[in-house]
């Protein structure tokens, strides 16, 4: 006696207007069904690119456990946009004797020229996603040439302050009065010649200086000190970056030693932008940088004493911290040449 039940999967991976919904594709499987017992499957904010899906995956254990006669989706696209993945669930489909529906698109996967069809058909599903991907990409890269923020936080030291660019709105950093002057301090005490991360690290734990509410770590420094949206990027800049083999889309006489600059991953580079420059992107950024950029590219400072900051007379901390603007850390020295 058949025991086993219809199975319904709907996937949707972004609520857009374009797009139908989750519910709207289980009332089409419905239809399909015309009664009878039935499991829906739903995975809200998947991509249809792998098979990295809970609810997917779910259906494919009920199957092997031989609980599904058939599966009902409202397009082909919705249970896979791989050529790899759909070949594989295929095979595991015939394995335990499952049928395929789609509800828009009727197939009959019992014959040769049935299953060739879907086969055809899911290559162009693939085609589609590949297409769309590119497009984002291609989207990604032109907004970072103009100087767009490209979302996330804003660096420490900054916060994001809405505004528009080209009759877009996006959002530009502007210094954030509480940590800003803090920010200024790591960079003024790097440019002592003998001064570590280390260093910085333990006079902020001397002085109970919190950064993000937390104790100042040797790698947060790092990572922060390389990042070119402090400086006011002038021509010495320009030409530090340009030398490591960045890709630079501003001219070199827009580095007026006033705006900072956004650094993005290069377009198909594998090496992270913290560890090779070259084929990375370089952009002026809309907003104005905090610390003035090196007179010259400094070299050879990866080798620092370990001494405590103290005894150098470093300056002292506290709520109301002043820094000297006039003498900051030589960016170009922290990024590797």
């Amino acid at each position: 006696m058949e025991n086993r039940i219809d199975a319904i999967y709907a996937r949707q991976s972004v609520d857009r207007k374009d797009s139908i919904s989750i519910e709207s594709q289980i009332e089409f499987c419905k239809y399909e069904l015309r009664g009878g017992n039935f499991k829906d499957y739903k995975d809200k904010g998947f991509s249809g690119k792998n098979t990295d899906r809970p609810r997917f995956q779910e259906l494919m254990a009920d199957i092997k456990r031989g609980l599904i006669r058939r599966v009902v989706v409202y397009k082909l696209d919705r249970i896979s946009r791989s050529i790899l993945d759909f070949a594989t669930m295929m095979e595991l489909f015939q394995q335990y004797n499952v049928e395929f529906v789609s509800s828009t698109e009727k197939f009959d996967t019992s014959t040769p020229m049935g299953r060739a069809m879907l086969n055809i058909c899911i290559v162009f599903a693939q085609l589609e996603r590949e297409t769309i991907q590119k497009r984002v990409t291609d989207a990604y890269y032109s907004r970072c040439q103009r100087g767009f923020h490209m979302s996330g936080a804003a660096p420490y030291g900054f916060k994001l302050e809405p505004t528009t660019i080209q009759g877009i709105r996006t959002k530009m950093m502007i210094p954030d009065p509480d940590t800003a002057n803090i920010a200024r301090l790591m960079f003024e005490m790097y440019a002592e010649p003998s001064t570590s991360f280390g260093d910085i690290a333990r006079y902020f734990a001397q002085e109970g200086i919190l950064v993000y509410d937390k104790e100042l770590r040797r790698g947060f420094i790092s990572q922060m000190l390389r990042n070119p949206i402090y400086a006011q990027a002038d021509l010495e800049l320009y030409e530090f970056f340009k030398g490591q083999g960045a890709v630079v889309v501003n001219e070199a006489a827009d580095f007026a030693g006033t705006n900072g600059c956004y650094l993005y991953q290069g377009r198909d580079v594998q090496e992270r932008k913290n560890k090779d420059l070259k084929n990375q992107i370089l952009v002026l950024a809309p907003s104005e940088g905090i610390v003035p950029a090196a007179p010259c590219c400094a070299q050879g400072r990866s080798s620092r004493a370990t001494s405590a900051p103290a005894s150098r007379g470093l300056p002292p901390a506290g709520p109301s911290l002043r820094v000297r603007d006039e003498r900051t850390a030589p960016l170009h020295s922290l990024f590797p040449a």
